[in-house]
This record gives C-alpha cells, sequence and structure tokens, in this order.
C-alpha cells in the first residue's frame, strides 16, 4: 500500500464529472489497484476514488500543467468501464509504501450467530425447568432459532434471536407460532422474542400477539459483568 500526502487537484471523468480543486489531501494507492482520495474529514469515506479491476499510469504533465506548477499526472483507469480518474501532482509531503500482507478479515463477535449459540447453552435466561429440543428447528417457512420444551408446563416455547429486535421480527416469529401450533406433538406453543434491544414498537406488537420478550445482556451471558441490570 502506497500512502501519498500531496497538494493536488482531482478531476473524475466517466458517467458523470466531478472536480476536487487544489487542496492537501491523502492519496491512497492499495495492492488491488484501487485509488483513494481522503481529506482530514468525512470519516472513512473518501472524497473520490477508483475501484478494481483500473490501472494507474503516472505521466509527465503537460506543458499547460508544468506552467501550473504540476510535477506530475496520476491517470487511472477503470479497465470496464473507462472511468478516469487524473491526479494532478502540485507538491508531495508525504511518501511512504508498505507491505500489509494477507489480512485475516473482519471477525465478528455478537452477530445473531453467537447469540443463537450462548442462549442455547443457557436456556434458563428464558426461564426456569426449560430443555433444548433444537436450534434451527426446520418449518416449511424456514428455521425457527431455538424450540425449547417446557418440562413442567408441557408444551413448547418458540425463540426468535435478534441483535436488534424490530417489528419484522415479531412478524416473523408469530408466522412460525401459527405453523407450529398446528403440529398436535408440540402444541401449545408459546413465542419468545429475545434480542439485546427490543424496539419500544415491537414490544407492543409483541404484547398484542402473546409473545413475551427477553431483552438478553451479551456480555452477561459470556461470563463478562457487563453492568446492565438484568430482566431475569
Amino acid at each position: 500500500m502506497r500512502l501519498v500526502i500531496a497538494r493536488c487537484s482531482v478531476d473524475y471523468t466517466g458517467r458523470l464529472t466531478a472536480h476536487l480543486p487544489l487542496a492537501t489531501r491523502l492519496l491512497v494507492h492499495k495492492g488491488d489497484g484501487s485509488l483513494l482520495v481522503h481529506s482530514d474529514g468525512g470519516s472513512y469515506k473518501p472524497l473520490n476514488w477508483m475501484s478494481p479491476p483500473c490501472r494507474l499510469d503516472v505521466e509527465a504533465p503537460d506543458a499547460a500543467s508544468a506552467d501550473a506548477g504540476v510535477l506530475e499526472h496520476w491517470r487511472v483507469t477503470h479497465a470496464k468501464s473507462g472511468d478516469a480518474l487524473l491526479v494532478r501532482i502540485y507538491e508531495v509531503l508525504h511518501d511512504s509504501s508498505h507491505e500489509l500482507g494477507i489480512d485475516p478479515g473482519l471477525q465478528k463477535d455478537g452477530v445473531e450467530a453467537d447469540l443463537q449459540r450462548l442462549l442455547a447453552e443457557q436456556v434458563d435466561v428464558i426461564g426456569q425447568g426449560l430443555t433444548l429440543v433444537r436450534r434451527e428447528f426446520p418449518t416449511a417457512i424456514g428455521p425457527v432459532d431455538l424450540l425449547l420444551r417446557d418440562e413442567a408446563g408441557g408444551g413448547t416455547i418458540a425463540v426468535e434471536v435478534k441483535r436488534r429486535g424490530d417489528i419484522d421480527g415479531v412478524e416473523q416469529l408469530t408466522r412460525y407460532l401459527e405453523l407450529l401450533g398446528r403440529d398436535p406433538h408440540l402444541a401449545p406453543v408459546t413465542g419468545v422474542f429475545a434480542a439485546q434491544e427490543i424496539k419500544p414498537q415491537a414490544k407492543v406488537l409483541a404484547a398484542d400477539r402473546g409473545i413475551r420478550c427477553v431483552t438478553l445482556d451479551y456480555e452477561g451471558m459470556k461470563g463478562i459483568e457487563s453492568g446492565a441490570p438484568r430482566l431475569f
């Protein structure tokens, strides 16, 4: 990866045209060929960029550019669309290249699969006297995240697990409950909507459908005291 801080102007031509006037910017040329033009604001989003497949050619400035103080032209051309970036370099303040190696990729913690796994191991979070029948219990319209057996009260409990619970999740669980309730081996079937955060509208709809809501303390379930109050 090459990092260049330079006083430059940038012109984009393609499906539209765009111009960045002369200013100091960060130019990031990645190993995949892409070029990103960053300012000191705007968070992670570049002002302009060219995605691969593309190629960068460094050219000597023409007479007009040279007279204006341009040191070199960076011409980045997309291989398929023909879109192009022309970066006019007026002054280079920093230029360095770094070998980053192979990136293992983003490893997410706290996704729905993690919540589902932890909840399957700790079904007492839902209630006492429950046992796990199966994760991803199959139905004709898709798998139910968790199916639990209520040993004391009889019947089964279908659990839908979300990171952030909204109305769509409640509707999804409602459809599962309607289908599962037709099976005499499972009936009566009740529902639990479990999430780290449940929107107020979802709670209202769940209560109207007879579905119980449980807010999950993910850090606590991992064995880390989060300081968040427990609702169970």
